[in-house]
């Protein structure tokens, strides 16, 4: 899942900006990027011809010169985007990542959470180093906050998650491309691997900020859901199914996302209001 470009009324390194031509030569055109200066467009880029006030959205960035550049080539990721990529080639100084442009993202050596392989993927997010060029760091903690404002989540709310990393506690996953936080080993319903995507659920934010997720909707809410869910499954299946409260985990899990604690109780529920009956093998609507 890649996340959309946004444009930005300020320009900024490292993002997609729409900007107007200021000036030109038979080569180039110069584009006004605000406080940053002008940026160097390459007329070679572009496929129609412009002229002075006319605006064109491109990609700004730095050259190995440190010049402000722009270009019509848009990444698929920007600054303060976190992403899942895969490492193409090792060199002393730290390591080369694939994020679908010509020209491969560098991950320093320092950056590294641990030492990463080539051939092997790791979730980065991209940043500015100390001479605005766009790099990635594997180190989230350092670019990325672990505590959030109390009201800026609530409890049950869905979000994005991305799995960034695995801890004794349990898994470090990234929500909404903002923010760390820990999904408690025992509120693990299926195998995490790093990479994964999945929408959770906000649990709690405690007392120094940290946030803890859940893969499955909490309280009623996540019965009454879990409920519907349930019954459209039976209508769709001529009014039975297999799926049981002494069925195996695994099996619920792949069918409704839920653990089966979860579905044992809502099952009950559905039984007490007298929309199911419940026999070892099937459930039946009734």
């Amino acid at each position: 899942m890649t996340k959309p470009l946004s444009l930005k009324r300020t320009p900024q390194l490292g993002q997609v900006s729409t900007l107007e031509v200021v000036s030109m030569t038979e080569h180039a055109y110069f584009l006004d990027a605000a406080k940053l200066g002008e940026a160097f467009l390459t007329k070679r880029f572009v496929d129609k011809p412009l002229q002075v006030g006319d605006r064109i959205e491109v990609f700004l960035h730095k050259d190995p010169q440190g010049r402000l550049v722009a270009s019509t080539e848009k990444p698929k990721y920007q600054a303060g985007d976190v992403a899942f990529l895969r490492v193409k080639q090792i060199v002393a100084a730290g390591a080369f990542m694939d994020w679908g442009a010509k020209k491969d993202l560098f991950v320093p050596m320092v950056e590294q959470r641990i030492p990463m392989q080539e051939g092997r993927s790791y979730v980065v997010v991209l940043y500015q180093d100390n001479q605005g060029r766009l790099a990635a760091s594997s180190k989230l903690s350092m670019h990325l906050p672990e505590h959030v404002e109390p009201k800026s989540y609530h409890y049950s709310q869905e979000v994005d998650c991305l799995v960034a990393s695995r801890s004794d506690l349990g898994f470090t996953v990234v929500v909404n491309g903002q923010v760390l936080a820990l999904i408690h080993h025992t509120l693990v319903l299926k195998p995490l691997r790093t990479g994964m995507r999945f929408k959770g659920y906000v649990l709690k934010i405690r007392d120094d900020g940290k946030m803890n997720i859940g893969i499955q909707k909490p309280g009623q809410a996540g019965r009454n859901d879990l409920a519907d869910q349930i019954l459209e499954h039976l209508k769709a299946n001529g009014g039975r199914s297999h799926l049981t409260d002494y069925s195996n985990p695994e099996e619920i899990f792949e069918q409704y996302k839920v653990s089966k604690a979860l579905y044992k109780k809502t099952l009950s529920q559905l039984y007490k209001a007298r929309k199911i009956k419940i026999s070892k093998t099937q459930v039946e609507l009734i």
